[in-house]
């Protein structure tokens, strides 16, 4: 049946998995709002595109599919980059799909003109392409979709002009036959295991990209050590005796790592946001596993490298686990105490935080789903809070933007509907999405958003102090938040204690409605 094409572009979506739209219509754009309830999607409507890319950014984390925003020509796609930058440096699938003019080169003064809409955002996505015709649209969705699958994921941008949006179409083929990943078989980790063999201690990095749960299992029969980047907490599960934990920029965690005898970085970029350091430490052999040839050929000079997903990785490993001999060169009292000094000095370097985190952890289940923002309170958290569960903290580490907690929590929210959510942010950063808030009042999500409220940009102080500069342009005035919360229909508390923030974040789980808890340096 003929569709505008606007139209057959929800249809298509729906048909490839796609069950929630996140973004705001507009005289440009309404042509793809005329298909989405006849194909059964549910569309997410935001206050803000940065809103809506970063719904899609933390519905992706939450669900592994990616996360699709319809957005305007324009000003709609600048304010989305934002979330496309942060979507790009942490490997997460996301669509952009946006109108564009129908001619810029001879037609001035239009709406929502720009000099090059496609160039613009192809400098925060993996591609930005143009389809011109109803079926260039239909064949980059579907390379957009494949993409996703078969190589590390990345935002997409596909722009289509109006006049094409508008026009009849026929529908969009059937999906293909998904493509398959090539997957490392127990020939291909033969190098590794002989490696192994020989090593009296090994020591895995696990990174976001690692993502398997044989990790636990895999280190426990090769008695091997490991640490995780910040996105790759919870891959060896809580307890295990041997993990030296998210505490890579630790500067001795380098001295650790010179003394074994094997590294082995799964998934893992170890660029300058994982070790906050040039070199990594290692003074042996380094197997690299990623999906990215770039990382392969990084500066770290790794003398194995595998591409390959780190999934089928710890699949072919641990079917060649039995042939090696446990390592004995580590052991959990080395570990542990590493791990007290290190915690020691994050609670140095940020002095009160440490016993708010403890609180928090133990009002939360232990499924509990987290978005965190660039605020102090999550700085010390990825070093000091270890997860039971991996990908259940989510931080916007690479292009470490402001504002991500809140909309990226309700997006996570929306994905995991029944289960704990909680969004953690700084006072400053609440104040770059905080009218999405009315969004989570709207859906109903039962979501903590713990306030960290220091009335500053203390973080950005603290370095000024540092660097002998007089603090300038880091206080600014913050508003009654639980009123505001209140003016949104949410809930709100401002606990004066360690245990009314405990009781309030408990309740806030079973709440109809978001709950906002602010919580300032003097709870302590």
């Amino acid at each position: 049946m003929k569709r505008p094409l606007g139209a057959q572009i929800s249809h298509m979506l729906k048909d490839r998995g796609v069950d929630v739209i996140f973004g705001i219509p507009g005289v440009h754009n309404q042509e793809l709002y005329r298909g989405i309830e006849e194909a059964g999607l549910t569309h997410v409507l935001t206050r803000h595109e940065q809103g809506a890319g970063f719904m899609a950014d933390g519905y992706a984390r939450a669900t592994g599919k990616p996360g699709v925003a319809y957005v305007i020509t324009g000003p709609g796609l600048c304010n989305i980059m934002t979330p496309m930058g942060q979507a790009y440096s942490d490997s997460v699938p996301m669509l952009v799909v946006s109108s564009c003019l129908d001619e810029t080169q001879a037609v001035h003064g239009q709406l929502h003109q720009m000099k090059d809409q496609r160039g613009a955002a192809d400098t925060v996505a993996d591609w930005s392409c143009q389809a011109n015709t109803a079926q260039a649209a239909y064949g980059l969705i579907e390379r957009a979709f494949e993409e996703f699958e078969l190589s590390r994921p990345r935002p997409k941008h596909i722009q289509v002009p109006i006049s094409q949006l508008e026009a009849d179409a026929d529908p969009a083929p059937f999906p293909n036959q998904p493509a398959l990943r090539t997957k490392v078989l127990p020939p291909d980790v033969a190098p590794v295991v002989s490696l192994l063999n020989i090593a009296r201690r090994p020591l895995f990095i696990l990174g976001g990209g690692a993502r398997s749960n044989l990790w636990r299992q895999i280190l426990t029969e090769l008695g091997a050590a490991c640490f995780t980047t910040y996105a790759g907490r919870g891959l060896a599960g809580l307890g295990y005796e041997l993990d030296f934990g998210a505490t890579l920029p630790r500067p001795a965690s380098a001295e650790v790592i010179g003394s074994a005898d094997l590294v082995v970085a799964v998934g893992a970029e170890l660029g300058e946001v994982d070790l906050w350091r040039d070199t990594l430490g290692h003074g042996t052999q380094l197997v690299r596993v990623d999906l990215d040839p770039k990382v392969l050929g990084d500066h770290h000079r790794a003398g194995i490298k595998l591409q390959a997903d780190g999934e089928s990785f710890a699949k072919a490993l641990w079917a060649a686990v039995d042939s090696v001999k446990p390592a004995t060169g580590w052991t959990p009292a080395e570990v542990s105490q590493a791990r007290a000094r290190w915690k020691a000095e994050v609670d140095a370097e940020r002095p009160g935080i440490v016993p708010v985190l403890d609180t928090l952890r133990d009002a939360m289940p232990a499924d509990t789903m987290i978005y965190s923002d660039m605020t102090q309170i999550a700085y010390v958290a990825k070093e000091v809070w270890d997860m039971a569960y991996p990908y259940h903290w989510h931080h916007p580490t690479g292009f470490g933007t402001l504002g991500y907690a809140l909309p990226a929590a309700i997006g996570g929210a929306v994905a995991r509907r029944g289960r704990p959510t909680a969004a953690i942010a700084g006072d400053y950063g609440f104040h770059y999405t905080m009218m999405e808030l009315g969004v989570a009042v709207e859906l109903g999500l039962s979501l903590p958003i713990i306030l960290w409220d220091n009335g500053k940009l203390k973080e950005i102080e603290d370095s000024m102090v540092r660097g002998q500069i007089a603090p300038n342009a880091v206080v600014a005035r913050n508003p009654d938040f639980c009123k505001l919360a209140e003016a949104f229909g949410a809930l709100s508390a401002a606990p004066s204690n360690l245990a009314e923030m405990q009781a309030a974040v408990g309740a806030a789980f079973d709440a109809p409605v978001p709950t906002l808890i602010r919580v300032t340096p003097d709870i302590v």
